[in-house]
């Protein structure tokens, strides 16, 4: 009865409806402000140069879709060959930190072996180191085994286990699993290979396309690294590529720039809608019992 005539109190349920219309103007308005930058961007892509900056409005007077052709086959190199590079290199670091990482996670979380816990607290005290501390080192040892404007010294870590985030992840999920289904395969006559194939990667793929996914938008998005260890136009990766719209002479083509990097956009677009379900999931497990 209490209950009921709680219910009924006059102007409860109008109070309950502001508020939840309250709540939704300030996420949609946060929304916009977040959402702004690539808006802005967009349109921008559809502007002359002479508007970009000297307009008040974030819509072109005038769209067209010129600066996305003038981008494309602006430079000596076409972006189809930026854009060829960039996913070559995302490819096979999504199969090099997949491959690798499950394995280094597999052995952390499953194996016995001596030392496994001082090794595993040496690769997270790698998190804490900045990049720039072993660029040099690094490009040191590509420079003597002759890797600089290759991309070996963007894929080959990869298959090594370097990125100690995605181990870390990964372990966190496998320590989910029960051990009493490791205990079942050994019992079948399992080795550690198998139990690894045929038990762990499937249980995990949450995990893996968790993985998969930021790897992907990390190498895609990297700038940094291609800039470093490519010299030659054509081994450019895209981001490296943008980089050559802006001249410093002051002669920049800006809305080809814009144009070109909503191109860019398109993939990590693509990747995480088509992964959206299992990223979530990876990321929702990861670390829970379950």
């Amino acid at each position: 009865m209490k209950s009921d005539a709680a219910a009924h109190v006059p102007g409860t349920p109008r109070r309950g409806a502001f508020g939840s219309l309250a709540t939704h103007a300030v996420l949609i308005g946060v929304s916009l402000v977040m959402v702004y930058p690539l808006l802005w961007m967009i349109a921008s892509s559809l502007k002359p140069d002479s508007e970009i900056f000297n307009s008040a409005s974030i819509f072109p007077a005038h769209p067209n879709l010129s600066a996305y052709a003038r981008g494309w086959y602006g430079l000596k190199v076409s972006f189809g060959k930026f854009f060829t590079n960039s996913a070559v290199i995302a490819v096979l670091a999504v199969i090099g930190n997949v491959m690798s990482c499950s394995l280094a996670a597999y052995a952390f979380a499953r194996l016995r072996f001596r030392g496994r816990n001082f090794w595993f607290a040496i690769m997270l005290g790698t998190l804490m180191l900045p990049y720039h501390v072993t660029l040099i080192p690094q490009y040191v040892l590509f420079l003597n085994l002759g890797w600089v404007d290759t991309f070996l010294p963007l894929v080959v870590p990869k298959f090594l286990a370097a990125d100690a985030f995605f181990i870390f992840l990964m372990v966190q999920f496998f320590r989910g699993i029960p051990r009493e289904l490791d205990e079942a395969a050994i019992m079948d006559g399992c080795g550690p290979w198998r139990i690894y194939w045929k038990i762990m990667l499937p249980l995990a793929v949450p995990a893996l396309a968790t993985a998969a996914v930021f790897s992907f938008i990390w190498t895609w998005d990297d700038f940094f690294a291609p800039l470093i260890y490519l010299n030659d136009m054509e081994s450019y990766t895209f981001q490296v590529g943008l980089r050559t719209f802006v001249d410093s002479s002051g002669q920049s083509d800006w809305s080809g720039l814009f144009a070109m990097s909503v191109v860019g956009l398109v993939p990590i677009f693509v990747m995480f809608i088509f992964f959206q379900r299992l990223l979530i999931d990876g990321i929702a497990t990861t670390g829970m019992k379950r």
